[in-house]
């Protein structure tokens, strides 16, 4: 009785566990995307509470696996010929595995079973989690059973991994765009520097059961720099699975593990007058420090903070995949609870528990570790843009916050001094002689410009013809590329809504940056009310509502559109079904959500000799690890910070081109045409037989097809203002059935999976009932049906054929030969003359492509010239 198990990840995509007949072993063969390269691992089930791996060094082919499984299959069969009696069968097929845990008897190992793909960046695919199988590991024979073993795995359990969980096999969604791509661009001497230590890592790391396939083939040539790849540690401070895989990352080759990331993934279309640009929102929950709204506040003594969540936006050209010849840019911020020691009396629920500041930290120490890993990863400026209500109840935490910055800032080089912005939001929505929203723009451009973004493409020549005032004063570090220096710290209370809207501004004005620097825009200003603000209002509403539910156990309770103050008057009734979900949520079910993530992140480890996790009377002393033991070494309250960091700001100290951060990479020797790097190989599968709707099934929002108007006159450009006759919406924001239909879909999850054949037609006859306007005629929207039968009332009325009489074919089909070719058979034709000059212009486009651009020669110029002065002078 084999049983077979099958798993992806990115150099091997396909996983299998077979145990023999006694059950006394599982097999984990591994494969690649092709079905070419597989890896197998030997796990032991006769021992009952320890995990046991054994890693193969060989390397298997297609045929060598298959002789494996048979000689597996031949040698557990109950009697050797008997038919039916088979040793080998298949239990299930996985896409990933997450990771190993153990409670109080044997391991458990959780399979990724079923996977979406929701995001695609330069060809690398991004998947969200939809649904995992969790498996014990040891034998039933060896079994040592415990009483109380079933109520963790529910608990455990309880962290439901198909909601918002992501995870990609050749991308690391731990750290941002600008981490991956400028990590790849290190001097070459730096790079030898880390593949020579990375060299004796790999010896070492052989002769403990590990394997490296290239580890064989050298350090490269000075010309060979291009066949350099590397492996990333990831930033574990994002990753939810790492405690899962510590117990087997030193054990087991470097492709078995794939890290996950907790938060928010989404991506939508932007079609500017028929070219694709790409919008991608990804939001990386913290794991320290995780927990719901009430049970986790403030800070913990190691600078973690509550609720703390990276978003990143990435623009990018989607009609070249590739990170070397394509467009990227991207923008980072952070949200997160206050950094200081505070909380929320609970003991007595009520909507709004009282504020309390549970330790005293004079010398700001917990701050001073939280903006301490803030410089580290995104250098200098630090602003941070408060937003916590100037009232009696927030009295306290708004005013023990501005000491502890100034404190740390008189230490700090006046160049580098973090910058605090104090702004009440709330009270100023109640203003009517203030508009928040035009003080928020004023904010976001002030941030963007000190900070700059990320984009690896130099200054276009455009900029040069379209010369804007703003752009020359972008910050940033320009060396190679445009580097985003210091970030943009946003909290309120919760760190939900009035967080959520400040980071919409922030985000819009960086958006039009992006645009502009990507060469979309002409002036690097975007204004509400069309196409492209509204696809990206709507990917941060989700955004928000993602987060909302993890954090505070609801939607957002306000929008963009109720700070606009043109939200429907049905708005309030949904404010108010929100705020009940949300404090209903945090009296009954967050205690039981806390002790999930606390045993999920193995923040809590079972044991026999320990209270269980629901005899714990807190948790405080799970996150407040140091405070139960003495410190051996009093961090400096003057010198807070890390040593080096000084040295390199405004650049982030994790991307300077130090050795100390080469010794974080991996680095080796591959094929350039090695399948398992291949992105062109990986993401079109040429030997398969796909179909169009497979390799393009990301059902991502589309700019034309849900907000532009479907009229005929419009302007197709994403960034004219609609009226809201236009729109289809009134002023009053009243939206229209596909709006309120999008609205519904907004959940914990992102977009649905496509519908179901057999939901087409049900589909079909919703679509048309929207179609219809308000005085019953039928839009210019046509449902597939309609078209279909439009298609056929167009073929009939091709043909005038009697339908009474014999319908001769002759009569309807020129079957005559229309080819332009001497010989028309599709085993002999006859090549087509191409001119001396087109075929100059194929060879261009071709080299364009693989990012070797032709010099522009004077006819060039004079031609461009010429079309951007009729085009816009």
């Amino acid at each position: 009785n084999l049983i077979v198990f099958t798993m992806h990840i990115y150099t091997l995509k396909a996983l299998v566990i077979i145990c023999t007949r006694y059950i006394s072993r599982y097999f984990l063969v591994g494969s690649n995307q092709a079905q070419t390269k597989h890896r197998v691992l030997k796990i032991d089930r006769t021992e009952p509470k320890d995990l046991v791996i054994i890693d193969d060094k060989h390397v298997y082919n297609q045929q060598e696996v298959r002789e494996l499984l048979g000689r597996l299959d031949l040698g557990n069969r109950t009697k050797i010929g008997q038919k039916g009696s088979s040793g080998l069968s298949r239990a299930v097929s996985a896409f990933g595995m997450v990771g190993f845990v153990r409670f109080l008897e044997g391991y458990y190992i959780v399979l990724i079973t079923k996977r979406r793909k929701m995001a695609d960046i330069g060809g690398h695919s991004i998947y969200k989690i939809e649904d995992t199988s969790m498996i014990y590991i040891p034998n039933d024979s060896v079994r040592v059973t415990h009483p109380d073993e079933a109520r963790y795995v529910r608990i455990f359990q309880n962290v439901d991994l198909s909601s918002n969980f992501y995870f990609s096999y050749s991308y690391d969604l731990s750290h941002s765009l600008q981490y991956n791509l400028t990590l790849l661009q290190r001097p070459y001497e730096l790079w030898l520097s880390a593949a020579s230590s990375a060299e004796e890592e790999v010896h070492t790391r052989s002769k403990q059961d590990s394997f490296d396939i290239f580890e064989d083939e050298g350090l490269p040539t000075q010309g060979e720099q291009k066949l350099i790849s590397s492996l990333y540690i990831p930033y574990y401070k994002y990753v939810w699975n790492g405690k899962l895989l510590e117990r087997v990352k030193d054990i087991v080759h470097h492709d078995w593990l794939m890290y996950i990331i907790h938060g928010f993934c989404g991506q939508s279309k932007l079609l500017i007058y028929g070219r694709p640009v790409h919008i991608t929102l990804i939001a990386r929950r913290s794991s320290k420090f995780a927990g719901t709204r009430f049970l986790k506040r403030g800070a913990n003594c190691e600078g973690d903070v509550a609720n703390e969540v990276e978003t990143e936006q990435i623009v990018h050209d989607a009609s070249v995949m590739s990170f070397t010849a394509g467009s990227y840019s991207s923008y980072v911020q952070v949200r997160g609870s206050v950094p200081l020691y505070w909380s929320q009396d609970i003991s007595t629920m009520m909507p709004k528990p009282p504020i309390r500041l549970d330790q005293a930290d004079p010398y700001a120490h917990v701050a001073a570790l939280h903006f301490d890993q803030m410089l580290q990863r995104f250098g200098s400026p630090i602003i941070i843009l408060n937003l916590v209500k100037v009232t009696q109840m927030f009295t306290h935490l708004f005013e023990s916050s501005i000491p502890a910055v100034i404190n740390l800032n008189q230490f700090l080089p006046p160049d580098h001094c973090i910058d605090y912005i104090a702004w009440d939001m709330a009270r100023y929505t109640k203003s009517k002689l203030c508009n928040v929203l035009d003080r928020l723009s004023m904010i976001a451009e002030n941030v963007v410009k000190r900070t700059g973004f990320f984009i690896n493409r130099s200054s276009f020549y455009c900029h040069t013809l379209r010369p804007d005032d703003r752009w020359g004063d972008v910050g940033g570090h320009i060396i190679s590329q445009w580097t985003s220096t210091g970030v943009l710290r946003t909290n309120c209370v919760d760190c939900l809504d009035r967080t959520n809207t400040a980071q919409f501004m922030v985000g819009k004005c960086a958006l039009a940056y992006q645009l502009y620097a990507l060469g979309m825009i002409d002036k690097p200003k975007l204004q509400f009310d069309t196409d492209c603000v509204r696809l990206f209002e709507e990917l941060y509403e989700d955004h928000g509502d993602t987060l909302s539910l993890q954090y505070g156990g609801s939607q957002l309770v306000h929008r963009v559109k109720t700070y606009r103050k043109i939200a429907p008057w049905t708005q309030h009734s949904k404010d108010i079904m929100q705020t009940l979900s949300r404090y209903y949520s945090n009296a009954f079910s967050d205690a039981d959500r806390q002790d999930a993530i606390n045993l999920f992140l193995q923040v809590y480890q079972p044991s026999d000799s320990q209270p269980h996790l629901w005899e714990l009377p807190t948790d405080f002393y799970l996150h407040q690890k140091s405070t139960m033991a003495l410190p051996q070494e009093r961090r400096s309250y003057t010198l807070w910070w890390s040593e080096g960091i000084l040295s390199y700001l405004p650049v982030a100290y994790d991307e300077v081109s130090c050795e100390e951060n080469m010794k974080k990479v991996i680095v080796k020797r591959v094929n350039r045409f090695d399948e398992s790097i291949d992105i062109y190989t990986e993401f079109f599968k040429p030997y398969e037989l796909t179909s169009f709707d497979d390799t393009f099934c990301i059902a991502m929002t589309n700019s034309a097809r849900e907000f532009m108007p479907k009229t005929v006159g419009v302007d197709p450009s994403p960034f004219t203002v609609r009226k809201p006759e236009e729109t289809g919406k009134s002023v009053l924001g009243n939206k229209s059935s596909k709006e309120e239909t999008l609205l519904q879909r907004k959940t914990a999850a992102s977009a649905p999976p496509p519908p179901s054949e057999e939901a087409i037609s049900s589909t079909s006859e919703d679509d048309s009932e929207e179609d219809r306007d308000d005085d019953g005629s039928v839009s210019q929207r046509s449902t597939p049906i309609k078209l279909l039968t439009e298609f056929a009332h167009l073929g009939e009325s091709q043909h005038k054929v009697d339908k009474t009489e014999n319908i001769n074919l002759e009569n309807i089909i020129c079957l005559e030969p229309v080819s332009c070719f001497t010989e028309d058979s599709i085993y002999a034709v006859s090549p087509p003359r191409v001119d001396r000059d087109s075929q100059d212009v194929f060879e261009s486009h071709v080299m364009t492509g693989q990012g070797q651009v032709r010099a522009l020669c004077r006819d060039d110029m004079l031609m461009y010239r010429e079309y951007v002065k009729n085009r816009y002078m």
